[in-house]
């Protein structure tokens, strides 16, 4: 491509929002005037009858559009969850930096394993890290940027190779996550449709998302060695960066207090969320059926307080390597570590002011949700069978999370619709939803309607020492090859799933 072209393209981030805003504000009056809606199905969990709502293209184009825009700005970024759980984090990693546990963990890491080897440690933790939710791209694409960092590779290729773990690995759960058992409630709802008995179980899908777990890990890390880290090049590491660190007695000492410190303090969390023992589940929501529901339920302490209690932990760390090192020697230290990673975020407050302002107007206008009904209604309306089906499926979901990428939102969308056909044709729910899971996995990392891909381009930007900021279309380029190949493997392994007939899990199958 043309480097005027790849110029223009690659916009700095805070105009390119800009650009998507206007555009968004312009087309949703244009599509609200050509009356652009779509039906969407809603199944009544009584009666099982299908109810229709028409859902139109609401304009932003208008006296009402822009009061919106200008009286809600302040309070989607103020409750943007990226925002506050980013500066949360940084809390903690700030701490675990400035004391210099992170540097002496990653040294120690490094002299025991093989860069590729601490590449697969890397991804393979963001892919099954969907246990967390959405918190774990604050915490594992930071954190990636430091073991590389300290590792003496170029940090962004952390953060890259972290975020296509980590959105590959969206709808990979080989754990039983809350997200599955939202999901799960919505399959089941429309698999009663056709068949008012039928009950899924929580584990029927294990075998399959274990094998797609490591081999989607294994292929990110070889597209990150052999392709990325190519063309990323290495990383001007700054002079206090380049000093080689000699692994002193104290520096293993305050690993030691560190380790035990954090260990106790898992422990004790550990305790508070297994039910049944003397005192403990002090963490959890009683109220719910399902384990992982009743620990990351809305009204579960864990949940509501799952960030502050990583970020707890990432001070545990680095206070008490800290205290061992001799790094922290009073409390004035200690506050200074507090604020290290705060320091010049100011364009990253900006950037995510911005992609709140982005996401809020696109979900105001109901385009998301037009487009995911549309696509789920087409699907409705063809005449194939089996693989043809399957595929088609597949395909659908990979498109709509690009404008729709909530697995919930989405689920809820197309569930409806995509369950029941899929059943008609001899196709079992629980495959069905392993099909969703696997499509929605493969367009995570390339929309910028994912509230957190303005973590990953914010991190970017801070690890960039060029005189170019990274924009849209850079960011999206480095996920592309990522993309391709889990689309290749996902879709290879749902085909010889259904065509051999292999057991999904325990208690779950194929075909009907």
């Amino acid at each position: 491509m043309n480097q005027k072209i790849k110029d223009k393209l690659n916009l700095h981030p805070i105009m390119t929002y800009l650009v998507f805003i206007g555009v968004i504000i312009v087309l949703s009056g244009f599509l609200q005037l050509l009356g652009i809606g779509q039906e969407v199905y809603k199944i009544n969990s009584t009666t099982l009858e299908y109810n229709q709502n028409l859902v139109n293209v609401k304009s932003l184009f208008n006296m009402s559009g822009l009061k919106y825009i200008f009286s809600s700005a302040m309070a989607n970024f103020m409750n943007f969850a990226p925002l506050s759980n980013f500066i949360i984090i940084l809390i903690g990693l700030g701490v675990m930096e400035k004391s210099g546990f992170l540097k002496t963990a990653v040294i120690c890491l490094a002299k025991k394993l093989k860069k590729n080897t601490v590449t697969f440690l890397v991804v393979f933790l963001s892919v099954i890290a969907s246990i967390m939710g959405d918190i774990s791209y604050i915490i594992m694409l930071p954190l990636s940027a430091y073991i590389f960092k300290y590792g003496k590779r170029n940090p962004r290729l952390g953060i890259v190779a972290s975020f296509a773990g980590l959105t590959c690995g969206q709808g990979l759960s080989v754990i039983f996550t809350s997200v599955d058992s939202s999901l799960l409630t919505e399959t089941s709802l429309a698999a009663r449709v056709i068949d008012a008995g039928y009950r899924l179980a929580t584990v029927s899908s294990i075998f399959i998302m274990l094998v797609a777990v490591i081999l989607v890990s294994i292929l990110i890390t070889v597209v990150t060695e052999k392709v990325m880290a190519n063309k990323m090049g290495k990383y001007d590491l700054e002079e206090s960066e380049e000093e080689k660190t000699v692994i002193a007695r104290r520096d293993i000492r305050g690993l030691v207090f560190a380790i035990g410190a954090g260990i106790l303090y898992v422990l004790f969390f550990l305790y508070n969320i297994i039910p049944g023992l003397p005192f403990s589940g002090a963490l959890l929501d009683n109220s719910q059926g399902f384990f992982i529901d009743k620990l990351f339920s809305y009204d579960s302490f864990f949940a509501t307080g799952f960030v502050f209690v990583v970020t707890i932990f990432f001070v545990i760390l680095g206070l008490f390597y800290g205290i061992g090192s001799k790094t922290i020697k009073n409390h004035q230290d200690f506050i200074n570590t507090l604020g290290h990673s705060l320091d010049g975020t100011g364009k990253t407050l900006v950037l995510i002011f911005f992609a709140s302002l982005l996401l809020s107007l696109f979900k105001e206008t109901n385009m998301g949700t037009v487009v995911a009904a549309g696509l789920a209604n087409l699907f409705s309306s063809v005449s194939f069978q089996g693989l043809p089906l399957i595929i088609l499926m597949f395909i659908i979901v990979v498109l709509a999370t690009i404008l729709l990428p909530t697995s919930i939102t989405k689920w809820s969308v197309l569930a409806p619709v995509m369950v029941p056909v899929m059943m008609n044709a001899g196709i079992t729910p629980e495959f069905t939803q392993v099909i969703f899971r696997f499509g929605e996995s493969i367009s995570m990392g390339l929309t910028p309607f994912m509230a957190y891909f303005v973590i990953y381009l914010a991190l970017l930007n801070d690890y960039s020492r060029e005189d170019k900021s990274i924009g849209f279309y850079e960011a999206i380029k480095y996920q592309i090859p990522y993309s391709l190949v889990t689309f290749f493997i996902l879709l290879v392994l749902i085909i010889m799933w259904y065509i051999i007939g292999l057991p999904l899990g325990i208690n779950g199958g194929v075909v009907l």
